[in-house]
């Protein structure tokens, strides 16, 4: 599809609707804007970047925008992964940043309305104050509340608490064309007509904008305690999480990692963690009121992974090495980035596949002779895997990726798997899509994009194409 370009009268319109300091055309200040934290996504330049302060100025510009036929792309702090927030079709920039209020904390009702560019950050600061939290952990405080809606973030809190969708009571969205709905509400039960809420959450900006969210919040645990596991093979750890969840009491997180990746992280880091020579490892992150209780069900996990080859499980003995250790797998994907030059899949499996899954990546690790190396969120399936440009030329790495790449989602779906857990598609997976999907279900998903953005004016080339 063809867009119109914004004609310097257009920009002088948007300067007016938005007010002249907050919008930018200059390449020094809308140079950040062309790109986001995805490792190989190309870069793309805006014509104008606007910093809008509330939701009716934003209305504002989709209504010019939709009018004009000029592509709009909504933006957060820009940390995603997938290529949600690249302007791939140049138009406007559309950023929340100025949008970081905290509209209210109801301590009574557990909520909290904020609005889309306030970071988790500062949330959480806020929230303390009022011994409450906002329980997901996505893995970067510096990215939005909006931008977590947009992708439906998931992350290490994800086996009890669950990922964005869990916990959204309610949302004010801002229509292509300009109009303002609110969905949803404080209350915790709602079966009134379609749930747009949950439409909107996870479609990465191509449906509407999101400006303000109401959050489910949760009472503040007093403590919180790590478990880091050592086993003589991944498989081992992957066969020992299916009765670690049947305890119970749920735990906060349980990852899974292999000896590689803890290399990559100590050096970049410059800490050894401990028992670093064993081949897998789980850790596990729980919370209770005491510590006692904890401790208990550290023992039971203890009893249950010995069975399955693990040694004696560590826990840190203070708060500095129990942060360092958390931190350890906190800088995993900066570690990487830093390592060598990669490309990153964020596919889902049932827990119980992961070993296989796992053991079919290896083979085609192999196979091509590119380093792959797996991490991820055992509890749920979530394996993170890191495709390295080491032992090959950089040309050969890229021939060899894009088929590389199908074969690993292929093997994914055939495990009843899909090609994102929890980074979307953006414009850097919509191409496999057709992978998962017939082509009844992708006509649908074109239907309910056409049906809210006849004109394709919002954040489009992501997830899908509606006018090929």
């Amino acid at each position: 599809m063809k867009y119109n370009k914004l004609s310097k009268s257009d920009i002088n319109d948007l300067a007016t609707l938005v007010g002249k300091h907050n919008l930018f055309t200059e390449n020094i200040d809308i140079e950040g804007y062309s790109y986001d934290e995805s490792p190989l996504a190309e870069r793309y330049y805006p014509k104008v970047v606007v910093k809008p302060n509330d939701s009716v100025t934003i209305a504002r510009v989709l209504s010019f925008a939709n009018e004009k036929k000029i592509p709009v792309i909504p933006r957060g702090a820009g940390t995603g992964v997938s290529g949600g927030a690249i302007p791939i079709h140049n138009g406007i920039v559309l950023s929340l940043e100025k949008m970081t209020r905290i509209l209210e904390i109801d301590d009574k009702n557990f909520v909290a309305v904020v609005e889309a560019g306030l970071t988790l950050a500062n949330l959480r600061t806020e929230l303390e104050k009022y011994n409450l939290v906002y329980p997901l952990y996505p893995g970067e405080l510096n990215a939005t509340i909006g931008g977590n809606v947009a992708t439906n973030a998931g992350g290490m809190n994800a086996v009890k608490y669950g990922v964005t969708r869990h916990h959204i009571l309610g949302l004010e969205i801002v229509l292509p064309n300009g109009g303002i709905i609110q969905s949803g509400g404080k209350y915790v039960k709602n079966t009134t007509a379609y749930d747009l809420t949950q439409l909107v959450i996870g479609s990465e900006g191509t449906l509407a904008v999101v400006t303000k969210i109401i959050l489910k919040l949760s009472s503040h645990k007093q403590t919180r305690e790590v478990l880091l596991l050592p086993f003589t093979g991944l498989h081992n750890a992957i066969d020992a999480v299916p009765e670690i969840l049947k305890l119970p009491i749920t735990p906060v997180g349980l990852e899974f990692m292999e000896k590689d990746i803890i290399n990559i992280v100590e050096n970049y880091m410059g800490w050894e963690m401990p028992h670093h020579e064993y081949p897998a490892f789980l850790m596990i992150i729980m919370e209770a009121e005491t510590p006692e209780v904890i401790m208990d069900y550290f023992q039971q996990v203890n009893a249950i992974c010995r069975e399955f080859g693990a040694i004696e499980g560590l826990i840190p003995d203070s708060e500095r090495a129990k942060r360092r250790l958390l931190q350890m797998r906190e800088k995993f994907y900066p570690s990487i980035k830093n390592y060598a030059k990669m490309e990153l899949i964020d596919a889902v499996v049932p827990r119980s596949e992961i070993a296989r899954y796992m053991n079919k990546v290896k083979e085609l690790s192999r196979l091509y002779n590119i380093p792959i190396i797996g991490y991820g969120h055992a509890g749920d399936g979530n394996v993170h895997l890191h495709i390295l440009c080491l032992g090959v030329t950089e040309i050969e790495w890229q021939n060899k990726l894009p088929e590389l790449i199908k074969k690993i989602y292929q093997i994914a779906i055939s495990f009843g798997g899909a090609i994102s857990g929890e980074h979307g598609i953006g414009c850097t997976k919509k191409k496999y899509l057709p992978m998962q999907f017939n082509e009844d279900y992708i006509r649908t998903l074109k239907a309910i994009k056409k049906a809210l953005d006849p004109n394709n004016i919002l954040n489009p080339g992501k997830i899908i194409d509606l006018y090929d």
